[in-house]
């Protein structure tokens, strides 16, 4: 006989069975399903037990665990390449704050600057070169230097402020600057003493004297080759003081401008065609023609030498016409000074700059 005690244990046996079996027993101290989004901040998205935002982690840009290298950075989602200069990232393409002839190229160089290719523009007038911005020019894949002149045309020049990539027009050529060597510019000096050459600091000073009783005076001329086209038209300027000079001999003169000349010391062609200068007066060497003006007043004077097409000679001082003269030829070689050796025919003159104008 079963008693009615057997019973109610057998049930709650039974029942105990059940209650642990059953799925909707709460565990207060289990752990949350795994399947269970933690991540609430929008944007957000949960990699393992971290909440990560996908579009700028680099250790899971674009997705969980896809991780960016040491030189990238994530952006919008993807892994994109990044200079890492001197503990700083720096974008792609971004130029040096400090040089901008440098650029981040990470493709190329991604702990250190890029210098980019020489001739970049990288300022108003300037270029880059071997990494240093530069007043320089970039014509034809050469750099070139300010002031260097056209090797096809000496009327052109680099001038960075007006063009770095043309070159640029110039009002002149010179070819003689003063206060610098005369021989390292092309000139060769014509001497018999007593005779000085000095320099000052923006000028050559040319001087010659007769010694007392003597009956030959001291020569000094300086000369350049080359210096005119005499096919072509052309214009010469010379700025120059006369300090000192003795009255003229007709084809000689103590301070002298000669537009064409062969050495020592001229041919009757170019004596006759030179422009004498005394003190109070200029004219043409064989006395056809002066003009009156006030030589040696202690001031700089720009004398100018044009020949036209039809060989017509003009010789202008400070832009005023003075002296007119058909048939003008010359052998491209043009002097300066003292092309004289008659005794008491000498001067002293300073010549700051001689230049060829451009037409």
């Amino acid at each position: 006989m079963i008693s009615i005690r057997s019973v109610a244990l057998s049930c709650v046996v039974v029942l105990g069975f059940f209650a642990a079996c059953s799925d909707d027993s709460p565990d207060p101290g289990g752990t949350p399903d795994a399947s269970v989004e933690m991540c609430t901040t929008e944007g957000t998205t949960q990699c393992g037990d971290t909440c990560v935002t996908t579009a700028t982690d680099p250790a899971h840009c674009g997705g969980c665990d896809q991780a960016c290298t040491a030189t990238e950075a994530c952006e919008a989602g993807a892994c994109v390449a990044v200079c890492r200069i001197a503990g700083q990232q720096v974008e792609s393409g971004a130029l040096n704050a400090a040089n901008a002839c440098e650029q981040c190229r990470p493709e190329l160089y991604a702990t250190e600057w890029t210098p980019l290719v020489d001739g970049t523009a990288c300022g108003t007038g300037q270029v880059c070169s071997t990494g240093a911005c530069s007043s320089k020019c970039f014509i034809g894949g050469t750099l070139h230097d300010e002031g260097t002149p056209n090797p096809a045309n000496a009327c052109e020049v680099c001038a960075p402020a007006t063009s770095t990539t043309t070159w640029s027009p110039r009002e002149s050529i010179p070819l003689l600057v003063g206060g610098t060597d005369i021989a390292a510019q092309g000139w060769t000096a014509y001497t018999q003493a007593p005779s000085t050459l000095t320099y000052g600091q923006d000028y050559v000073r040319l001087a010659t004297s007769t010694n007392s009783g003597g009956r030959t005076s001291g020569q000094l001329l300086i000369a350049r080759p080359n210096s005119v086209d005499g096919t072509q038209p052309f214009k010469l300027r010379v700025t120059m003081q006369v300090e000192s000079v003795n009255t003229h001999n007709q084809l000689d003169s103590g301070a002298a401008i000669l537009g064409t000349f062969a050495p020592p010391a001229g041919n009757s062609t170019d004596r006759s065609q030179m422009i004498y200068l005394d003190s109070a007066a200029i004219g043409w060497g064989d006395d056809t023609q002066s003009s009156a003006f006030a030589v040696t007043d202690g001031a700089y004077h720009v004398y100018e030498l044009a020949v036209n097409t039809d060989k017509v000679a003009t010789v202008s001082v400070d832009g005023v016409a003075k002296l007119t003269r058909n048939n003008f030829t010359t052998n491209g070689t043009i002097a300066i000074g003292d092309q004289t050796n008659d005794p008491n025919v000498d001067g002293a003159v300073r010549i700051k700059l001689v230049e060829k104008l451009c037409q």
